[in-house]
């Protein structure tokens, strides 16, 4: 005989629920925060915002953060030189 679905045996997608950081900074501030954020690892995607427009948004995966850490430092130093006070956002991995 073929086997049967029965209604026990199907089970609803896992959803992941988002886990987000937020921190106020001050512009000269910037920098540095990214930095110590970018050293505990963990993350998804950072982001910068200002006035509740998002300036900037960088995706990650665990293989990219060291390889591209002066570029991302680099823009965000940047943004910080335009900015009086914004938000960084950081999404970590489950």
């Amino acid at each position: 005989m073929a086997n049967k679905l029965k209604l026990g045996d199907l089970k609803a997608p896992k959803i992941s629920k988002k886990n987000i950081e937020e921190i106020k900074v001050v512009g000269g501030r910037v920098v540095e925060t990214v930095k110590s954020v970018l050293h505990e690892g963990n993350i998804r995607r950072l982001y910068i915002k200002q006035k509740g427009k998002t300036i900037i948004e960088i995706p990650f995966t665990m293989a990219a953060v060291g390889v591209f850490m002066a570029p991302i430092l680099a823009a965000v130093g940047a943004i910080a030189a335009l900015v009086s006070e914004c938000t960084i956002g950081v999404e970590h991995l489950d």
